[in-house]
């Protein structure tokens, strides 16, 4: 006869490999409807924000609830302006790293190496977890820059404080003063990345917080997420792809190629989005723009070529990673920053994630279905196996 308990372990839930659309938590940052192609941060349509906003009155919003005062929204410029230099130790770190190293393994480590600056590291509270995510937020971008600066054999480019986070960041890759327009099309860049849900990097901070480690932790773990490939690495991908085909006229032929090879075209599909995503379709236009002010506009004609070939063989629609890596080059970055601009972005919805995740907290503890040998597998002596 079985013994039994007063209670029995409820059955595991059905398997569903890499967790797609299982919802394993709540949060009020990211209205996402995937059907219809919209987004919203807090309720306000993307392409409101990205029209109207500046990247800091988004990652206010984010952080608090709520679009900032004119008052509130000065403080956290000048707050960003106060906190954008990164300690000399972070620079001597960037400088050791061995050249090949790619900007974003430099950047894990870099982001990692900021808590030992930070003796309030370990501090929990909310008001000071909202004032770390501004820090976090303005010396995340100075690192970006400073990793591609050094890279090159130059010096960072000391911060200055009567540019936008946007400006300044800018300004700090290249050490040339943007116009007004290139400025508000980086601006509206950054707002189009800063959040998106339980996206993977977000996921992963997520569960780091929800051990009680603290924010560089989590923000280590994001940044370590969003490096693979397939997440925030796409971008840079299809820009290769892009100066592989080289001109508007090979587009066609090169995909079907590709796809005749079982090729991943990066770029293209989402886990979510059924139709275009709302991003991409900004980002179009922020391509068009940015290639028509370099006078050169191939990169754009060929993603547009591209787009259209890739529709027309698989029925699948651009996401945010496509157009933003024509984008970003007809702007002037380079394209080893391509990642690294999305954490710049990105860390703004991260931060604004943890603080909702350490104010209501529960350890993130999922269960795995097991399928290994059945229990009571036999141990084999050292010396007969």
């Amino acid at each position: 006869m079985s013994k039994t308990t007063g209670s029995q372990e409820a059955a595991p839930a059905p398997l569903v490999r890499g967790l797609e659309n299982v919802i394993a938590g709540t949060q009020a940052l990211s209205y996402i409807d995937g059907a219809g192609g919209r987004l919203a941060y807090r309720g306000i349509p993307i392409e409101t924000l990205a029209e109207n906003s500046c990247f800091e009155e988004v990652a206010w919003l984010l952080w608090h609830g709520a679009l900032p005062k004119r008052a509130e929204l000065e403080g956290l410029r000048a707050l960003f302006a106060s906190e954008r230099a990164v300690p000399s130790e972070i620079h001597g770190l960037i400088r050791s790293a061995p050249r090949e190293k790619a900007p974003m393994e430099i950047l894990r480590s870099a982001v990692s190496a900021l808590s030992l600056h930070d003796e309030t590291a370990d501090d929990l509270n909310r008001e000071n977890l909202i004032r770390k995510a501004a820090i976090v937020t303005a010396r995340l971008a100075s690192l970006v820059a400073a990793i591609h600066r050094l890279r090159q054999g130059q010096e960072p480019v000391v911060p200055r404080e009567d540019l936008s986070h946007a400006g300044n960041f800018f300004y700090a890759v290249t050490g040339s003063l943007p116009d007004a327009r290139r400025e508000r099309m980086m601006d509206m860049a950054l707002i189009l990345h800063a959040d998106h849900g339980y996206n993977a990097s977000t996921f992963s901070a997520r569960v780091t917080a929800s051990t009680l480690s603290d924010m560089y932790s989590a923000i280590t773990a994001a940044v370590a997420t969003l490096k693979g490939p397939l997440h925030g690495g796409a971008n840079q991908r299809v820009m290769e792809m892009l100066e592989a085909i080289g001109e508007p006229e090979a587009a066609d032929g090169w995909v079907r190629q590709a796809l005749a090879r079982g090729q991943r075209i990066f770029g293209f599909g989402h886990r979510v989005y059924k139709t275009e995503d709302p991003r991409a379709t900004v980002l179009r236009r922020l391509s068009e723009e940015a290639g028509t002010l370099a006078g050169e506009t191939k990169w754009y004609e060929i993603s547009q070529r591209v787009e259209v070939a890739v529709k027309a063989e698989k029925g699948l629609w651009p996401n945010v990673d496509f157009y933003s890596a024509s984008f970003y080059h007809a702007l002037g970055m380079p394209t080893s920053l391509f990642v690294p601009i999305f954490a710049v972005s990105r860390i703004a919805g991260w931060t604004a994630h943890l603080i909702e995740q350490y104010a209501e907290n529960r350890l993130i503890r999922p269960r795995s279905q097991y399928a290994g040998p059945a229990y009571g597998a036999p141990w084999v002596p050292l010396d007969e196996r």
